[in-house]
């Protein structure tokens, strides 16, 4: 249980961490947001990155082994990063259309996979 807590926590963290490190860049398309200054974007992108600590420190806290939890600070690490890049890559299909996924990013994807396979590796 506390394992699948921890990865909800982490998809949830990575999220709002997408948003406020991307979703700025589509501003100019959204009414009310379009004239926001450089300040005004990093202070809503920084309220934004609150809701990520919010649930990034809990599933750390929760997953850490020394804490109970099921994983090391290296599994937490590298499972942070797979959800980030899955996240990432869906928030950018759905939002980016513009973007597409091209055969090079699948197999960069395949390599962090890999990387999440040594690194659980005993």
């Amino acid at each position: 249980m506390k394992a699948i807590s921890t990865i909800g926590l982490l998809i949830l963290s990575n999220t709002f961490m997408t948003i406020a490190w991307y979703g700025h860049l589509k501003f100019h398309e959204w009414k009310g947001f379009a004239k926001l200054g450089l300040f005004a974007v990093i202070a809503l992108s920084w309220g934004l990155a609150f809701f990520e600590y919010c649930f990034q420190v809990p599933a750390n806290r929760i997953g850490f082994k020394e804490n109970g939890g099921p994983f090391t600070i290296w599994q937490l690490k590298i499972i942070q990063e797979a959800i980030s890049l899955i996240v990432f890559s869906g928030f950018t299909i759905i939002v980016f259309r513009n973007e597409s996924l091209r055969m090079n990013h699948l197999i960069g994807f395949g390599f962090l996979i890999l990387a999440v396979y040594f690194i659980f590796k005993k």
